[in-house]
């Protein structure tokens, strides 16, 4: 059965972890959407660019197995500026569906939503004083219930196939690994 996930991504967000996310969710055969908060064109924050598919705003009817939000500085920032985003995220939550984070989104944009407390999460070390009433811990994935987090950049290919292992088999996973050499 194909799962769908919507990767969000907004201008200054950290494409190390965009990329990731999508590249290794795709190789396990997921639809990934890649919704923009702003324009279809993002530059990322180290300068690269790259398109995204639609416009979040053009996701709201729309049904996710997975929503999972990259990082980075100003991304995650003009992320939590996102009415649509926020809206398909409490939704995902209500429904007991998986939602994820890296870097500094677990901190800037889930926590004010109120969906990584209170319950164990990770974030990139320079956020976790952000996040009042949850239990951080240093850990590079961590999953609490529907919520799985990851610290950034370095671990966004581990966060990437804990997030196919949620989704798919041990068959998926280990057929992912073998084409990533791994």
């Amino acid at each position: 059965m194909e799962k769908n996930v919507l990767v969000p991504v907004a201008q200054g967000i950290e494409e190390m972890e965009a990329i990731t996310i999508i590249d290794v969710l795709r190789r396990a055969g997921a639809r990934v959407v890649v919704a923009s908060v702003d324009d279809l064109t993002i530059k990322a924050a180290r300068g690269i660019e790259f398109k995204a598919d639609c416009l979040i705003k053009d996701c709201r009817e729309q049904s996710f197995d997975l929503i999972v939000l990259p990082g980075g500085i100003p991304g995650a920032e003009n992320l939590q500026k996102s009415e649509a985003l926020a809206e398909l995220l409490k939704k995902q939550a209500a429904q007991k569906k998986l939602y994820g984070a890296i870097c500094a989104s677990p901190a800037v944009v889930l926590h004010p939503l109120g969906l990584v407390t209170p319950g164990a999460v990770t974030c990139h070390p320079g956020f976790a004083g952000r996040i009042e009433g949850g239990t951080v811990q240093d850990r590079n994935v961590v999953i609490d219930g529907p919520c799985i987090t990851s610290k950034g950049a370095g671990t966004a290919l581990e966060f990437a196939l804990t997030l196919v292992r949620q989704l798919f088999d041990d068959k998926v996973l280990a057929d992912v690994k073998g084409g990533l050499a791994l």
